[in-house]
């Protein structure tokens, strides 16, 4: 059964969006393994700070399957078109990779371009499964994150109690 890993990020109502999005996955694809939350600025733009980590489950699903599921996720917790880097956004959930799969069609990217290029979506990837492979370096999440070159991106760990939000 594939391993699956997905970024998930919020700047408005991070805990009720973030916590609504876990307890949504959690009920599709049961037991999720979650990285440490970070706050950090937006990517290139204004706003608010951003919470974000890497959650991880094993599915029978495509990788189709599991995106359409996250798109749909978003939806029901308001995600607008605008890009969630540069703005506000309720809710913002990337699948990073579907087992060892590389595949890029018109809806699914796996291995995501985002794992290498922001250090808040590697550094909890690597927390989160700093052993495994990715599947076209060859190098593991870990030594990408001990290597990160990408320049400072401040981020400070967060402690969270989704549960004490009510979601939609």
């Amino acid at each position: 059964m594939p391993e699956v890993f997905v970024a998930a990020g919020s700047n408005v109502e991070p805990l009720r969006h973030l916590g609504a999005a876990l307890r949504a996955l959690a009920e599709r694809y049961g037991v999720l393994r979650l990285s440490p939350v970070y706050r950090n600025p937006p990517q290139g733009g204004d706003g608010p700070e951003f919470l974000n980590m890497v959650l991880g489950f094993d599915t029978e699903d495509t990788a189709e399957s599991v995106a359409a599921t996250l798109r749909a996720v978003e939806a029901a917790n308001g995600r607008g078109d605008a890009p969630a880097r540069s703005g506000p956004c309720t809710l913002d959930l990337d699948l990073l990779l579907y087992g060892e799969l590389v595949l890029e069609t018109e809806t699914v990217r796996v291995p995501r371009a985002d794992i290498t290029r922001y250090p808040f979506v590697l550094r909890p990837l690597a927390e989160l499964a700093g052993e495994r492979r990715h599947p076209v370096l060859g190098t593991t999440y870990g030594e990408l994150w001990a290597g990160w070159a990408g320049g400072p991106h401040p981020m400070t760990r967060e402690t969270v109690d989704f549960t004490a939000e009510a979601g939609p």
